[in-house]
């Protein structure tokens, strides 16, 4: 991978989180002279991030997963444990991957391990460059994108992919609106050494005020994710190392032994963000800048995966076809291919999100069925299961 730009490109990428730089390997191994816009900074953050379904195979397929997975642990199995204290109380549901045949459910991985993976495998694509400056200025026309970096460099896409995250600068350009909905929730996540092996499980708490999933890291490790108000979740912020390390031992009814509190911390405010279109002007959108959802069902980054996998299906397919890869019929192709995927998953998270907070008696007892019949149905718990890896539909989606 060279840094010097040339013109014009097939596709340029903005942004170089995870979803971008994956994007970005898989648009130029089809081929497609391509080009990745995003500052080379380094990657500090200790969150984590369970890649489900076939996110991992995808990743194999790009030559990264295995400069990574001797640093990842396998998830083989997920409880999901009522812990609200109400009346009306859901059974625990255990999900076992030899039920439905797979060796295991994934694997959960540091993102900084993932990325640093994901930057090695991109340096050695020759017909990827990387421009090391941010996008400054986006601007679509009839027949190509033209950006301004912040290095004052300019370059043209026949088609830009918009990876450049929440705030999204390629988005604003399209002129695209979103709908956001903030959930009154804060994620504070951290990770833990612990006595007791976790033997592969990830254990989902149930608490009134949202899920804390404990899940396996590498050794007597793990990670998790507490969902809470914004007044506890500050609370707990603001606790020294041992006292955290105490509360997180106690939620998590001490399944772990004893509990220590790993360095750096994160403290986020969870919402919903639904741009209403996918592409428009020779742009589209991917990972978060396409959909923003709670971290519930570790449902976020296995997204935007799939929103490379499928990006990269459009180029390859315009290419074999001679087709003009930013065309609007062409990205049109890539909303219908994404759409239904996100627009399910994100009902599915904000359902099981609403049904745990709800105070309302009677849904708390819908919810406490459905989880009895998850449990006791084995066909029932196999197709959740499945489901909840990856939407058996998406491949016919067109």
């Amino acid at each position: 991978m060279t840094d010097a730009p040339a013109l014009p490109y097939e596709v340029a990428i903005v942004g170089g989180g995870p979803a971008g730089l994956t994007a970005a390997i898989a648009v130029a191994e089809t081929g497609a002279r391509t080009a990745l816009v995003a500052r080379r900074t380094p990657y500090t953050d200790n969150r984590t991030t369970a890649l489900l379904g076939g996110s991992v195979d995808f990743l194999d397929s790009l030559g990264v997963w295995q400069r990574c997975a001797n640093k990842a642990a396998e998830l083989t199995a997920m409880r999901l444990v009522d812990d609200t204290g109400r009346l009306i109380r859901a059974p625990e549901v255990k999900f076992v991957c030899e039920e439905i045949g797979l060796a295991t459910f994934g694997y959960n991985i540091e993102n900084r391990e993932l990325v640093a993976a994901l930057e090695a495998r991109a340096s050695e694509l020759t017909n990827l460059v990387r421009i090391d400056a941010e996008a400054e200025t986006v601007a679509p026309a009839e027949a190509q994108v033209t950006m301004l970096t912040t290095g004052g460099e300019t370059l043209a896409a026949r088609l830009v992919v918009g990876a450049d995250g929440r705030q999204s600068l390629c988005r604003e350009a399209a002129g695209i609106a979103v709908k956001r909905r903030p959930l009154g929730q804060m994620a504070l996540t951290f990770n833990i050494g612990h006595s007791r092996p976790h033997r592969n499980i990830s254990t989902e708490f149930h608490t009134p005020h949202g899920p804390c999933v404990f899940v396996p890291l590498p050794g007597d490790r793990s990670s998790i994710v507490w969902v809470n108000t914004p007044k506890d979740a500050g609370a707990l912020m603001a606790l020294d190392d041992a006292a955290l390390s105490a509360v997180a031992e106690k939620q998590s009814h001490h399944i772990l032994g004893r509990v220590t509190v790993a360095p750096g911390r994160h403290l986020f405010p969870l919402g919903i963000e639904e741009p209403y279109e996918l592409a428009r002007d020779r742009i589209v959108l991917v990972g978060e800048a396409a959909h923003v959802v709670p971290p519930i069902g570790a449902q976020g980054l296995n997204l935007g995966l799939r929103d490379a996998s499928d990006l990269a299906e459009m180029v390859r397919d315009a290419g074999m076809q001679g087709r003009d890869v930013g065309a609007p019929d062409v990205i049109a192709r890539f909303a219908r291919m994404r759409s239904n995927d996100i627009r399910s998953r994100t009902l599915a998270i904000d359902m099981a999100n609403r049904s745990l907070l709800s105070d309302f008696l009677p849904m708390q007892a819908i919810r406490a069925a459905g989880m009895h019949a998850i449990s006791a149905i084995g066909p029932l718990r196999r197709l959740a299961m499945r489901e909840g890896l990856s939407p058996s539909w998406r491949s016919r989606a067109s």
